[in-house]
């Protein structure tokens, strides 16, 4: 009689406080790369960095991970979100090829197409991107990247031209490093299964997770190809007082994206309350096929990380 394979443990990544950090006036590194070595210590499996320019001031993604790469030994490291468009792909190649060296095979690259909203317009217009089209430029820039990291001679007439181009260094990982595909509408989890190694949604609810994991194992299955893993990007407050972590919620929403919280609650999945009610929150995306839990925390960062640390015993994979 045979039996059935163990199902996959939940992986646990934190979201660094970069963008927070830039919010208090703190520019230093120092405490970012203190909270990675911190969650490294309570075992979590992997590490993530935001992206922007003007929209959300933070620090270089890329610089950061660099760092990270050697401050760290064992947690992966990713990008929640990359905006690639923002880079030249040949210059992006070597970059992320450099950090996949410097932290031994352990990069994420967490991708997406950016969000079609002013600010981000003008990040665009500063780098001198056009934002028509940045679908289109965003498959093609990454198909560059992987045929780069191949290590062979590359030829290439699109967007970008090379003749007999050879990248190094190469990536640790074969291929080069996994690309997870962020999106939320259906045609980007189809996207992600047919073309990219994991998605990467940020809500809104584990209902809408569940019914598009349902298309992005049939869209691979129908292109034959392994499911790609599927981690979810999720805001979380640890409190008592249910009600009180949910306002620290908004008011955090609020200030961070300069809108009503209650519009961004529509297309991303936060929770507020008990020990009890989080692992409940975070059960129901398990539930719905995320291999990988991406978490950022409202309130006391290092007091959170611990008790989430614990809670993950919790957790059962599907």
């Amino acid at each position: 009689m045979s039996e059935h394979p163990a199902p996959n443990p939940i992986s646990l990544g934190y979201l660094l406080p970069t963008r927070e950090q830039i919010m208090r006036g703190v520019h230093d590194t120092a405490p970012l790369l203190d909270a990675a070595r911190h969650a490294e210590t309570l075992g979590f499996d992997s590490l993530w960095v935001g992206d922007s320019l003007f929209a959300r001031p933070r620090h270089d993604p890329l610089t950061l991970l660099a760092a990270l790469a050697t401050a760290t030994q064992q947690p992966r490291l990713g990008t929640a979100v990359l905006l690639p468009a923002l880079r030249n792909p040949v210059l992006l190649a070597q970059q992320l090829a450099t950090i996949d060296q410097l932290s031994s095979g352990r990069l994420i690259v967490g991708a997406g197409i950016a969000a079609d909203a002013p600010p981000i317009h003008a990040e665009f217009r500063a780098a001198g991107v056009p934002f028509e089209k940045r679908v289109g430029r965003f498959v093609e820039g990454f198909n560059l990247c992987r045929a780069l990291w191949r290590g062979e001679p590359v030829d290439w007439d699109g967007r970008w031209t090379l003749e007999q181009a050879t990248l190094a260094p190469q990536p640790v990982q074969p291929g080069g490093p996994p690309i997870w595909l962020a999106s939320s509408v259906d045609a980007g989890v189809a996207r992600a299964a047919r073309l990219f190694d994991g998605w990467f949604p940020i809500g809104p609810d584990a209902a809408t997770i569940a019914r598009q994991q349902q298309l992005l194992e049939a869209t691979a299955a129908a292109a034959d190809r392994p499911r790609p893993a599927t981690a979810v990007y999720l805001t979380l407050c640890i409190d008592d007082d249910a009600k009180r972590a949910e306002q620290a919620i908004d008011d955090y929403l609020t200030d961070y994206y300069q809108m009503p919280a209650a519009i961004m609650r529509r297309v991303q999945a936060c929770c507020g309350g008990t020990e009890t009610q989080i692992v409940d929150f975070l059960q129901s995306f398990v539930d719905a096929g995320a291999d990988h839990l991406v978490l950022r925390i409202v309130g006391d960062q290092t007091t959170s990380l611990r008790t989430l640390a614990q809670l993950k015993e919790l957790l059962q994979p599907r």
